[in-house]
């Protein structure tokens, strides 16, 4: 299994955001990032955001 780079491109409030959580659980952003991606629940969590953001944009 190969490594890969991801970049991100955040405004300021949401890393502030994420430093905070990280920093609760004596973890780097980096590592609370990669964290909450391997959970378990992730996918279902982030198929639930993304239907939430289609209803507001009126997309679906």
């Amino acid at each position: 299994m190969g490594t890969s780079v991801l970049s991100l491109r955040i405004d300021g409030e949401l890393l502030d955001r994420l430093r905070n959580h990280a920093a609760k659980r004596g973890m780097s952003v980096q590592d609370y990032v990669v964290r909450t991606l391997i959970r378990d629940d992730f996918d279902e969590r982030f198929q639930s955001a993304v239907e939430e953001t289609e209803k507001f944009y009126g997309v679906t």
